[in-house]
C-alpha cells in the first residue's frame, strides 16, 4: 500500500513492470482525442470577449495592463501572450492558441507525474497525472482557457513543485509562484490554490504548511505588483464585483440555493461525466486507508474541497459551468489514484462504469426530454458508487496479493480516456440547464459560424482601420475586429445599468461613458438585444443618441452599424 494512503513511514515505492502494451493501447486513442479536440474546438463567448477586448484595445494603443476585460491583470497577460503565438486567419489563429494551451496542460501533467514518482508507484503516478492532464485538455470548451482552467494548471505546477523538489523549503519557495499566480487568475481562484495545498497536505503535512506559509504572502506581493503595473487595477478590482447582479452579496441567501446546487452539479456531470465517478473513487481510496483517524482526516479534506468548490459557484451566483472546473480535475485525479492504486486487481466494475460513462453525454442528448432531469443523472452516480463498493469489497478479500502486471491497468486507463473524451463529441451537450440539454457541440459551432458570417458582412461596411465604439458583446467585437478608441473596448459597465442602476455611480462607468462622446469614434456597432439603449442609464442613452445615428434592427440580426452625427464632437 502506498505511504500516501496509510500511516506507514514513507518509503521508495516499488516499480511496476513495464509492458509494450501500455503506450499503444492508451496513448494512441488519447492523442487522437486531443488532436481532434484541438482542431475542432472554437472559443466560447467568454474567451472571445477577452480576446476581442485585448485585440481592439491593443490596436488603440493600450497594453493588456490598461485594457478593461472584466478579468484581472495577470490573466489578461496570460491570454494576450497565448494570442500572440497565433497567426493567419481566425480559425488557424484559434487552433494555434488552443494547441499552445494543450501543450501547457501536458507540461503540467508531466511535472505532476515526475513529482508523484517520489511518493507513488509508477502505475499510480501515470494514471493520476495522465487523467489530470487529459481532463485539462479534453475539458469542454466552456472551461478551456478560462481563469478557472488557468488557475488549475498553475496549481498543478505548484503541487508538482511542492512534492517533487527534494528539500521542503526550496520546494515551498518554488511552488509559491504558480500557486500565487493561480490566485491572481480571478481572485475567486484562491480556492483552487487552497485545494492544491490541501492535496499536498494529504501526502506531506510539513510540505503543505511550508507551501501555505510562502504562497499567501507571495500572492499578496503579486497583487501589489499588478496594482503598480496597471494604473486602473485597484479601481477595477473594486468596481468589477459591483457589476455582477447575480452575486450572493446582492441576492442574499435564499431557499432555492440547495435545489440550484443539486441541479448545477447534475448539469456539470453531464458535460464532464468523470464528476459522477468522484464519490466512488473516494470510497476506493478510503477503503485502503489504515486507521480510523486517517480515514476521517481524508474524508474531511475531501468534503472541504467539494463544499469549497460549490461555495465558489454559489457566491458568484451565475451558475456558470466553468465555475466548478476545479472539482472535475480533482475527480479525474482521484479516479487515477483509485484505479492505479488497486492492490489485488484493477477495480473491474468501476472500470466498466467508467467506460460506459464515456457514452453518457451523447446518449443523454438523444434521450427523450422527459427523461432529461437531474434525478436521472444522480441515479447514474449512485450506480458508479455501488460499482466502487463492490470492487472495494473484492479488493479487501485479497489485500496481500501483488498487482498483476500492467495490461489490466492499460485497459482501465483506456476506459478513463473514453470517459474523459465523452464531452468532446459533436452530439455531446454544450449547455445544460436543470437537466435539459440546451445546445450541443455541433449546434454551438454552427451558431459561431453563422455569427461570424453576419459580422463579416457588417465589417465589410466599415472602412479599413476605422476606429469603432462597441456597444456590443464580445462576439461582435471579436469578428468585426476594428480598433477601439478607449481603454474600455466593450461597454460592459454601460450595459450593466440595464439591471443595476447604482453602477452609474462607479468611476469606471463614468470613464466608459466618456468613450461615447469624448473624441468619439466615427462608427459604432450596437447590439440592440444585448445593450438596449432605451433601458440603460437615461443620461447615457441621451449621450449615445446625440452622438450617433443608429438604424433600427432589421433582418435576422439585431446588431447594427451606427454613424457619428455630423454635429457630434
Amino acid at each position: 500500500m502506498p505511504a500516501v494512503l496509510s500511516d506507514a513511514p514513507a518509503a521508495q515505492p516499488p516499480r511496476v513492470r513495464r509492458s509494450p502494451l501500455w503506450w499503444p493501447v492508451v496513448a494512441v486513442p488519447a492523442v487522437a482525442a486531443v488532436v481532434y479536440t484541438v482542431l475542432t474546438r472554437r472559443p466560447t463567448g467568454d474567451i472571445r470577449y477577452v480576446l476581442a477586448a485585448l485585440r481592439t484595445g491593443g490596436e488603440a494603443g493600450y497594453s493588456p495592463s490598461e485594457v478593461f476585460t472584466h478579468r484581472p491583470f495577470f490573466y489578461r497577460w496570460f491570454i494576450a501572450l497565448l494570442d500572440d503565438i497565433g497567426f493567419g486567419p481566425v480559425a488557424v489563429r484559434e487552433t494555434v492558441m488552443y494547441a499552445a494551451g494543450a501543450l501547457l496542460a501536458a507540461a503540467a501533467a508531466y511535472a505532476l507525474y515526475v513529482a508523484l514518482l517520489r511518493w507513488l508507484t509508477g502505475r499510480e503516478a501515470a494514471l493520476t497525472a495522465g487523467a489530470t492532464g487529459l481532463l485539462l485538455v479534453l475539458t469542454p470548451r466552456t472551461d478551456f482557457l478560462q481563469p478557472e482552467w488557468a488557475a488549475v494548471v498553475l496549481a498543478v505546477f505548484g503541487v508538482a513543485a511542492a512534492l517533487g523538489v527534494a528539500r521542503p523549503w526550496p520546494a515551498a519557495l518554488i511552488s509559491a509562484l504558480p500557486l500565487g499566480l493561480a490566485v491572481m487568475m480571478k481572485y475567486s481562484t484562491a480556492s483552487t490554490a487552497a485545494f492544491g495545498i490541501l492535496l499536498v497536505y494529504v501526502v506531506d503535512r510539513g510540505r503543505a504548511i511550508r507551501a501555505a506559509l510562502v504562497a499567501v504572502p507571495g500572492a499578496v506581493v503579486l497583487f501589489a505588483l499588478s496594482v503598480l503595473a496597471g494604473s486602473h487595477e485597484w479601481q477595477w478590482t473594486h468596481d468589477m464585483p459591483q457589476i455582477n447582479q447575480s452575486a450572493l452579496s446582492r441576492t442574499g441567501i435564499h431557499a432555492h440555493l440547495f435545489e440550484q446546487s443539486v441541479d448545477f452539479l447534475a448539469d456539470r456531470s453531464l458535460v464532464s461525466p468523470v464528476l459522477l465517478l468522484l464519490p466512488g473513487a473516494l470510497l476506493l481510496l478510503l477503503a485502503r486507508v489504515r486507521g480510523r483517524g486517517r480515514r476521517v482526516e481524508l474524508l474531511v479534506i475531501a468534503l472541504a474541497i467539494g463544499s469549497g468548490s460549490l461555495a465558489v459557484v454559489i457566491v458568484q451566483g451565475n451558475w456558470f459551468m466553468y465555475h466548478a472546473f476545479q472539482l472535475t480535475v480533482v475527480a479525474a485525479a482521484m479516479w487515477g489514484l483509485a484505479v492505479g492504486g488497486a492492490r489485488r486487481s484493477i477495480p473491474r466494475c468501476f472500470g466498466v462504469v467508467t467506460l460506459l460513462f464515456g457514452l453518457l453525454p451523447v446518449l443523454y442528448t438523444h434521450a427523450p426530454k422527459g427523461a432529461q432531469r437531474p434525478a436521472a443523472v444522480w441515479a447514474l452516480g449512485l450506480v458508479a458508487l455501488l460499482a466502487a463498493a463492490i470492487d472495494a469489497w473484492r479488493e479487501s478479500r485479497g489485500a496481500q496479493d501483488a498487482p498483476r502486471g500492467v495490461l489490466p491497468a492499460a485497459l482501465a486507463a483506456l476506459a478513463g480516456v473514453v470517459c474523459l473524451a465523452g464531452g468532446m463529441w459533436p452530439d455531446a451537450p454544450h449547455l445544460v440547464a436543470h437537466g435539459k440539454v440546451g445546445s450541443t457541440n455541433a449546434s454551438f459551432v454552427r451558431g459561431v459560424e453563422h455569427k461570424q458570417a453576419l459580422d463579416d458582412q457588417l465589417r465589410a461596411r466599415i472602412p479599413d482601420g476605422a476606429p469603432v465604439l462597441y456597444l456590443a458583446f464580445g462576439d461582435d467585437v471579436y469578428f468585426v475586429d476594428h480598433p477601439a478608441q478607449c481603454r474600455y473596448p466593450i461597454a460592459t459597465f454601460l450595459q450593466r445599468t440595464r439591471f443595476l442602476k447604482d453602477v452609474a455611480d462607479l468611476k469606471s462607468f463614468k470613464e466608459n461613458a466618456d468613450c461615447v462622446d469624448h473624441d468619439p469614434a466615427p462608427y459604432a456597432v450596437l447590439d440592440r438585444f444585448w445593450f438596449k439603449p432605451g433601458r440603460v442609464d437615461p443620461g447615457l442613452g441621451r449621450r449615445i443618441a446625440a452622438t450617433y445615428e443608429c438604424p433600427p434592427a432589421s433582418g435576422e440580426t439585431k446588431t447594427v452599424l451606427c454613424v457619428r452625427r455630423s454635429g457630434g464632437n
